[in-house]
Formats: C-alpha cells, sequence, structure tokens
C-alpha cells in the first residue's frame, strides 16, 4: 500500500505492507539509518523518532498509524534549536562511548525538553528511563541534558 509520509520537512512516498514498522520504513526504504534498530519490541529506545513532535519508538509503530502527523529523525535533529543545544551538550560533556543508542537518547532527550524545558533529576529519569545504554552514560547523559537546559548542577559533598 501507498503511504505519504512527511520526514524531516519532506514528502515522500513508499509502498510497503501496512504493518511494517515505521523504522524499517525509514531505514530500508529511506536510506535514513541514524535511527537503529535495537531490541524491535520497544524496549530500548535506540530507534526513538518524533512523530508530531514526540518521542515514539519506531520499531513498534507501524506505519500505517502515522498518518498525515510528521516525522523527525536524527538527520534532521540539529534544525531544532533544543536538539542543536543538546547535540552540543553531547559533545561537550563527551556523553557516547559506542555510541549506537545516542540518536535515541537525543531525540528522547529533545522530546523531554519540549515538555520540560528545566528538568529536574527526577524529570530527566523519569522521561529518559524507555531509552537503554549499554555503556551506562547515565550520568553524562543527565549532565547534557542539565546543560542544554540551563539547569546547573548540584554539587556533591
Amino acid at each position: 500500500m501507498a503511504y505519504t509520509l512527511t520526514v524531516n520537512g519532506t514528502s515522500r512516498t513508499v509502498d510497503v505492507d501496512p504493518s511494517t514498522p515505521l523504522l524499517w520504513v525509514l531505514r530500508d526504504q529511506m536510506s535514513l539509518v541514524g535511527t537503529k534498530f535495537g531490541c524491535g519490541v520497544g524496549m530500548c529506545g535506540a530507534c526513538t523518532v518524533h512523530v508530531n513532535g514526540q518521542a515514539v519508538k519506531s520499531c513498534s509503530m507501524p506505519v500505517s498509524a502515522v498518518g498525515e502527523q510528521p516525522i523527525t529523525t536524527i538527520e534532521a535533529l540539529s534544525e531544532n534549536p533544543i536538539g542543536k543545544r543538546l547535540q552540543e551538550a553531547w559533545l561537550d560533556v563527551d556523553v557516547a562511548q559506542c555510541g549506537y543508542c545516542q540518536a535515541g537518547q537525543l531525540m528522547a532527550a529533545t522530546a523531554l525538553l519540549s515538555k520540560v524545558p528545566q528538568p529536574s533529576d527526577a524529570d530527566i529519569d523519569t522521561h529518559m528511563s524507555g531509552n537503554l545504554c549499554r555503556c551506562a552514560t547515565y550520568i553524562r547523559i543527565r549532565k547534557a541534558i542539565k546543560q542544554a537546559a540551563g539547569v546547573a548542577e548540584k554539587k556533591e559533598g
């Protein structure tokens, strides 16, 4: 079946089965490979994209559920001022180790700061809990989110 999707501001038509996960449409049909396959069941967050500004796990969202809602992937994140600040903070804090989960982490963090511009640790922990990092860079992820939000870190001790 033909679907016309608006991805990163561009309309593209794909002919796929309605049950095809959005992840595979993005990667296989549109060659947008920044969105990663992790678990395939929406548990790890590596495949997080924005659909109508909301962070969604693209591996468990069928293309037929998108409708006319705009999709944003990691490839266009720097066009969002919040996304750009987060990318800069990610580099400044040196968040990534292996980097595999980082596209999903950045997409989730951008959705967080869009809703909660100055998040607490609890806000960050709650919102980011659906995104796993095998390298366990969670402390640096939190620090980068706070830096991008302009929230001062609490001093230990």
